[in-house]
């Protein structure tokens, strides 16, 4: 049976998807969220969260502010368990949604699920996927006015987060980095930045067991907006630390679509559109005085990646491969698309001893990427499903290469020697890594701030 009958079988069988609960409490150790999904008739799902205590002084638990914000976390959390059977309803049993509400989180949960849908070959619209009733009662307060100030930077191991660290020049002493589900390298590059323990929140998301054994017998499985949880989750504990900022590093470059002519992005949770629904929307229905911004929206990614090779003391420890993440050790796999872009976007001004000894190999040399690498350029039918920039600066970070090569009589590799044998090299005298972005939420100090590093790190 393909994707899409086994979407309507199960669509059919399994008609409503429960939010029945949500609580939050603590102990000496950390503060504990707690979800309560069902699907009747096939299992109950309990996803859990807990957030180090450590020594961070976190606001008091006992409000209907954290209620609230508890309760919003659930709402995208239940995405994940949601789209294994694919319930045309959602009833939300513990909490209320006005009719603007669900309009919102329908359009999150349908172009967060984009990608989801396109591959399993699941055609819907956005008004009949799903329905969302509430049945729980309304959280009433009053917008909060308090003095919060600084930063939280989520870290997630790459060079974006990187870039927004060393640019914005957090106070490591009282501002906070936050990562969820910490690995090594982002351990590392939180320590290389100068966070000492107790400035690094660690958030610990567990994954219910029942729906990877539903993954297991053949129930949808897929991509799912994990940047839009992280836009809810850092929110709260932003209001929970007294912290004015979230600042994010996702770049201009999310904005593009996977597929040519449709919306379907699979980064939709990081792209500018998500952001402006996001703050709006936390202005509206959660209150506090936190501002969600993204950093890094003026850039793209090549100015990224020329600012990052600026900073060597993080090259050793930065890691961005979705792969090797699931290994006991993270690891770049060098053999997923996201490595060989990461590789290609470095490579104008790491090539060719840095990045060899950043990735264990020359990936340029490499015939068997061949294909991602005509696919990561445009000249294949799909663009890669995953964290990756435009054509536009695939390309010419490709050709930048290939002058900065030819220019010291050197042999092209085979993956750029193919692209000069086939396709046209761009001009790069049109310096893209010059370009500003002005649709950001950036404040004048935080524009000044990224202007003086974009034009800095050209010289």
């Amino acid at each position: 049976m393909d994707n899409s009958s086994r979407f309507l079988e199960l669509r059919d069988t399994y008609k409503e998807f429960y939010f029945n609960e949500y609580t939050i409490h603590e102990d000496d150790d950390g503060i504990y969220l707690e979800f309560d999904f069902e699907i009747p008739g096939l299992t109950k799902f309990n996803p859990r969260y807990k957030i180090l205590r450590k020594s961070l002084g976190f606001k008091s638990i006992d409000s209907n502010y954290v209620r609230n914000m508890v309760f919003h976390i659930g709402l995208i959390e239940l995405i994940s368990y949601w789209k294994c059977a694919c319930s045309p309803k959602i009833v939300v049993k513990c909490g209320f949604l006005n009719d603007e509400q669900i309009a919102w989180w329908k359009k999150l949960y349908f172009y967060g699920l984009g990608e989801l849908f396109y591959r399993n070959n699941i055609n819907v619209d956005i008004q009949n996927f799903v329905s969302i009733e509430c049945l729980g009662n309304n959280i009433e307060y009053e917008k909060i006015e308090d003095e919060s100030n600084g930063y939280i930077v989520p870290i997630g191991g790459g060079k974006d987060s990187v870039v927004t660290l060393e640019t914005l020049k957090v106070d490591v002493k009282n501002d906070f980095c936050l990562i969820v589900n910490p690995k090594t390298a982002t351990l590392q590059c939180a320590e290389v930045a100068g966070f000492e323990y107790n400035n690094i929140i660690e958030v610990y998301r567990s994954i219910d067991r029942n729906l990877i054994g539903l993954n297991d017998q053949g129930f949808i499985n897929g991509h799912t907006p994990f940047s839009a949880m992280l836009a809810f989750l850092t929110y709260f504990v932003a209001y929970m630390l007294s912290k004015k900022y979230v600042a994010l590093s996702n770049e201009n470059s999310a904005n593009e679509s996977n597929i040519i002519g449709e919306k379907v992005n699979h980064q939709y949770s990081k792209s500018f559109e998500f952001e402006c629904d996001f703050i709006e929307y936390a202005d509206k229905y959660l209150k506090a005085p936190v501002k969600y911004f993204s950093f890094l929206r003026p850039l793209n990614e090549l100015q990224i990646a020329k600012i990052f090779s600026r900073h060597e003391k993080y090259h050793s420890v930065f890691k961005s491969c979705n792969v090797g993440s699931k290994e006991k050790e993270w690891k770049w796999c060098c053999n997923c698309a996201k490595c060989l872009f990461a590789y290609t976007i470095l490579s104008p001004y790491l090539y060719k001893d840095k990045l060899v000894k950043i990735f264990g190999e020359d990936l340029f040399e490499r015939e068997d990427l061949l294909q991602i690498f005509i696919d990561l350029t445009g000249n294949g039918d799909v663009k890669p499903f995953d964290c990756v920039g435009t054509f536009e600066e695939v390309n010419y970070a490709i050709s930048k290469t290939i002058k900065n090569i030819e220019e010291k009589a050197d042999q092209l590799p085979y993956l750029l020697r193919h692209y000069k044998d086939n396709y046209s090299l761009v001009n790069v005298e049109d310096d893209i890594t010059l370009r500003y972005n002005e649709d950001n939420n950036l404040n004048e100090e935080q524009n000044e701030l990224l202007r003086r590093e974009v034009f800095l790190s050209d010289k």
